[in-house]
């Protein structure tokens, strides 16, 4: 059966006060809630069935007990018999951590070495929580920013040049050479700084927040921003390597294996790999591992590029990514009917404005802005109807 998805909020810091109860239509606690989970992963299980009458279980638990009539025999067979995704919504009121993830092998290998170490999987010293990649797409539900992988590093050198602080630019002298290589040794020595010498990034923010006077653009404005809230933080500069993007509504971005990125501002819905094996590389106090982050990387220069939307059928359109975990469909019915993609998988369907309805046999479901749904892959040919917008997250098979 189609039913009703309840979603676990996650507080994290960075998060906005007031956007997800706003997108919820709950009061706001003044406390920072930052993402939204939709899924059955472990450390944010969402829970389905009515909410109103307090008949709930688990989603991991009702999956478990049916998984190829409820996950979908195609997905239990590749993935084994879990959700292989894990939809969010995201709300950044100021910026997280420079990140990357895994791919699949490296991620097998990372949590088989730490697994033989005896840490604990909850311990804050470890690096690879589960053996699965995490790459992710996140589509904005409004303007967003943020820092995707790295610019052409001798345009880089050249905005360093512009600040014209001499031991920034002699710290960061390899990219006047380019190539990945330059990329990778300059990241190195900023993540590596010696606290005596980390009066360097003081220095930058410092010729930034005066050359913002002399319009130095968004190099200028990013290094001031990010030392706001993270002062004398090496990932400051690192982050001065990196692509700033900008882009709107139902716009969207891949983060594949080996990606450095943060978001730095905005709210829109993510879909990844259900896994939470997170490498870190500044703008935040949790755990460092340099050498293996290193090793997970991605150097290679390039644009940012949006995630290419097929319209493959009238008001159905499908954000191409190339992860085999997951899917995501943008679903504007418009008051006609469109049939629910990713047949014969189990799928979470998200309303994100108006009022969108779920048919299926005998079955009906009304989902207003903020409510959610789990679909089965049993479920038939379900259809949606409506007014409003939803997303739709499904294995990417």
């Amino acid at each position: 059966m189609i039913k009703r998805l309840t979603g676990t909020i996650q507080p994290y810091p960075w998060g906005s006060t007031t956007q997800i109860p706003e997108f919820l239509g709950t009061t706001p606690t003044g406390e920072p809630q930052a993402e939204l989970w939709l899924g059955a992963h472990p450390q944010g299980p969402s829970r389905i069935g009515d909410p109103e009458s307090g008949d709930q279980e688990i989603l991991a638990d009702h999956l478990a007990a049916a998984p190829a009539e409820r996950i979908g025999a195609g997905s239990v067979e590749r993935f084994g018999p879990r959700l292989p995704y894990l939809m969010k919504v995201l709300a950044a009121a100021r910026p997280l951590s420079l990140q990357a993830h895994p791919s699949r092998e490296q991620a097998e290998i990372g949590f088989a070495r730490e697994e033989a170490t005896g840490i604990g999987r909850d311990a804050a010293d470890r690096t690879y929580r589960d053996d699965w990649p995490k790459p992710e797409a996140f589509c904005a539900l409004g303007p967003v920013q943020a820092l995707c992988g790295f610019r052409d590093p001798q345009q880089t050198y050249a905005l360093f040049e512009r600040l014209g602080v001499p031991t920034a630019l002699e710290l960061v002298a390899p990219l006047a050479d380019g190539g990945p290589d330059a990329l990778a040794e300059v990241f190195r020595r900023v993540l590596t700084l010696p606290v005596e010498s980390r009066g360097v990034i003081d220095e930058l923010v410092a010729a930034a927040t005066d050359g913002r006077e002399r319009d130095l653009d968004e190099f200028g404005t990013t290094a001031v921003e990010l030392a706001t809230h993270y002062p004398g933080d090496p990932g400051v500069i690192a982050a001065l390597l990196m692509n700033r993007v900008h882009y709107g509504p139902y716009d969207a971005i891949f983060l594949p294996a080996g990606n450095l990125h943060a978001y730095l501002s905005g709210t829109g819905v993510e879909i990844m790999a259900n896994s939470d094996n997170v490498l870190r590389g500044g703008l935040t106090s949790k755990y460092l591992d340099v050498d293996e982050l290193i090793t997970v990387l991605d150097f290679t220069p390039r644009p940012v590029e949006l995630v290419p939307i097929d319209e493959e059928a009238p008001g159905l359109f499908r954000y191409r990514t190339p992860a085999p975990e997951f899917g995501l469909w943008r679903l504007e019915p418009a008051d006609a009917t469109i049939p629910l993609p990713a047949n014969d998988s189990g799928r979470v369907v998200l309303a994100v404005r108006g009022t969108v309805v779920i048919t299926g046999g005998e079955q009906e479901l009304s989902l207003t802005r903020g409510e959610a749904a789990f679909v089965p892959a049993d479920a038939g040919e379900p259809k949606l109807t409506g007014s409003g917008i939803a997303f739709v997250g499904g294995p990417g098979l």
